[in-house]
């Protein structure tokens, strides 16, 4: 199977790239390198560096016979997001309706989408989320990554092109930083390595669903059966249905790395979501994907993960 990853340098994208490759696929990464990392690319796969708005990136893809997309080039930083709204606007739809146009010329047989759970259905009204459940943004980037949404379900509807919907959690785990594609867990693991305790916004009590990047990866490889027609147009959750707080985030990362420091506080942002977790029941139901790494065990991996790096610097 020939597969494009857009975003295929970031944290996410190059761990489906690894996951990907160790399955056999032909695995092509198309990355501006704006957040992701030439160093994160494996060197089994084909390394494009393009901007997905780039006419460049729509002759690739109308012209590479990709059997899949999966798209995961996006600008993901929520309060840039707040800051610069017409830049979320461009990169995250403009970018998308430039792929799916050359989707649809090329033939791509589907597309993966990286949506967000996180952001897409605002303060929830129930915890655990599920699918059915009303989605009110309350931030740019949740906007922009839902709109895009409504084209996969339009280009399927005019132009038959297949796709799944993967709404994502917090993701983290190897390759996360706090400089590209930011992620808590990593900004917390970093900030004790190196003796810089962290800022919590708000009182902590914030709650987040934390799913493991290996984890994502193999949820993406599901939804790359091209045999399950019955798949196609669907939205999943991929969560683990348990909301986990910041201070309790904080707590299990101090502890493995061994630190007496502590975090300081500062104002809560508005754009935040308060609490969330997503109830993936339908995608271990129709996929038959479940979360496998519990939470403890895949922090203490970042832990040990960043740790060697740092001492090398």
């Amino acid at each position: 199977m020939k597969i494009l990853i857009t975003g295929g340098a970031g944290f996410i994208g190059s761990n489906i790239a690894d996951f990907l490759l160790d399955k056999g696929c032909e695995v092509h990464v198309l990355d501006d390198l704006s957040t992701g990392f030439r160093e994160n690319i494996n060197a089994k796969a084909e390394f494009h560096e393009m901007d997905i708005r780039s006419e460049n990136a729509f002759e690739l893809i109308s012209g590479g016979n990709f059997d899949i997309v999966c798209h995961h080039a996006a600008q993901m930083d929520v309060r840039r997001s707040v800051r610069e709204p017409l830049f979320d606007a461009d990169v995250n739809i403009k970018g998308t309706l430039n792929i799916l146009e050359a989707a649809r010329i090329g033939d791509v047989k589907r597309v993966i989408y990286a949506s967000t759970g996180g952001a897409v259905y605002g303060q929830p009204e129930h915890i655990p989320v599920n699918e059915d459940h009303p989605v009110n943004p309350i931030c740019h980037y949740g906007i922009s990554k839902h709109t895009v949404e409504h084209y996969l379900f339009l280009y399927r509807y005019l132009y038959g092109i297949d796709y799944v919907v993967l709404r994502y959690p917090n993701v983290y785990g190897p390759r996360q930083n706090p400089y590209g594609e930011a992620g808590v867990t990593a900004i917390f693991t970093l900030a004790y390595l190196t003796g810089a305790p962290p800022v919590i916004n708000g009182d902590g009590m914030q709650m987040r669903d934390y799913v493991h990047v290996k984890d994502i990866a193999g949820a993406n490889w599901m939804s790359m059966d091209l045999a399950r027609t019955d798949i196609s147009g669907e939205i999943f959750n991929i969560g683990f249905g348990i909301g986990r707080s910041v201070i309790e985030l904080d707590r299990i990362i101090r502890g493995y790395v061994g630190t007496s420091l502590e975090p300081s506080f500062g104002p809560s942002l508005p754009e935040e979501i308060l609490k969330i977790a997503l109830d993936s029941s339908k995608a271990e139901r129709i996929l038959g994907w479940k979360p496998e790494i519990k939470f403890e065990t895949g922090l203490k991996d970042l832990v040990e993960y960043h740790r060697p790096r740092l001492a090398g610097d």
